[in-house]
This record gives C-alpha cells, structure tokens and sequence, in this order.
C-alpha cells in the first residue's frame, strides 16, 4: 500500500526531497532493467549492480542536503565511501570476469531470481511511506534498497563466478547488512 501524502500535505522541502528521489529511483530501475547482459553471471551482477550503488549514493547525497540527524549522516556517509569503493571495485574486474561464462540453464536460473528480487526492490521503494520526516523517509526508501543488494549478491554466490567478485559480494552482503539493522534501529528511535 501506497501511503504517499497528497503534495498539499507536504511541505515544500519534502516535496523537493521525494521529487529528487524519484528521478533517482527511476534512474536506477531504467539502468538496472535496460543494462545489456552477456552469458556471464559475473558480468550481468555488476552490470545491474553498478546502477544501483550509484542511486544509493545519489539517495545519501539527496539526503544530507536536508539532514540535521548526525547518526542518519554518519550512516549517509558511510553508505556513500561503501558503495563508490565498491563500484570501483567492480570496474576494475568487469571485462576479465566478463570472460567467465555461465551455461544457459545457469543463466537463465539466475537472471529470473534477479528479476524477481529488483521487482519486489522497485515496489517496496516506489511504494515507501512518505511524510514529513525526511530522516524516516530516507531510511524506509534505503532499507528496501540494501534487502535487494544483499539477496542478489547471495544469488550470484550460488553460481559459478569469477573468484575476484566474490570478496565484492560477501563485502556488500555484510556491509548492508550492518547498515538494515543500523537504519532499523534507528528508525524504531525517531518513530
């Protein structure tokens, strides 16, 4: 369900906030569904999922023009140095592991639980409450986001990958796993 407020009841800076948001949850969903895939698992995991480390920092960048909560900054800023030496990361392998391949039935395996995992991503974010609590907002928005990192990342471990990406996705798996319980218990604080 749905509990976005009419733009009547929101004040101007959340409007302003949740309209950057959404361009950037569209940016993501566009560059992570039209994002050209190979027969390699290892190529097709970082090629969706560079576009969305990208959005996460976007969403901290959005967020910390607005943020007065020093926790949700230092979260904010943790989440901005994690993900852009992760994307560094996976540049720096992208076209060797590319030349791993992956057997069809394999591929085929993988993609359709990545797709499901991003579909139910996609709608927890588009769907996140929205108010005036920005602080609220921005973790309601992130939690989803780091869910779908870690289940894909797991995904991708149950195949045949290039050795050098799998410290990137225990790295992933464990980094956004601290920062759910991080936001989860910090939401429960300022609710």
């Amino acid at each position: 369900m749905n509990s976005y407020k009419p733009s009547s009841e929101l004040s101007l800076v959340t409007q302003k906030y949740l309209k950057t948001y959404r361009c950037i949850l569209n940016d993501m969903i566009k560059g992570m569904t039209c994002a050209k895939l190979t027969d390699s698992i290892s190529y097709n995991f970082m090629v969706q999922m560079i576009p969305h480390h990208r959005a996460a920092i976007e969403m901290c960048q959005n967020l910390l023009q607005y943020t007065t909560c020093i926790p949700l900054q230092n979260i904010a800023e943790g989440i901005i140095a994690e993900q852009t030496r992760s994307i560094a990361d996976m540049e720096e392998i992208l076209c060797s592991c590319g030349r791993q391949r992956n057997s069809g039935q394999d591929l085929n395996c993988f993609q359709n639980k990545m797709n499901r995992i991003m579909e139910t991503m996609f709608t927890d974010m588009e769907n996140a409450c929205s108010d005036n609590q920005l602080n609220a907002n921005f973790m309601r928005e992130m939690i989803p986001h780091h869910r779908g990192a870690v289940e894909m990342s797991k995904n991708a471990l149950q195949y045949n990958i290039c050795p050098g990406l799998i410290p990137i996705l225990n790295a992933i798996i464990a980094s956004q796993e601290r920062g759910i319980c991080q936001m989860e218990e910090l939401l429960r604080e300022i609710s």
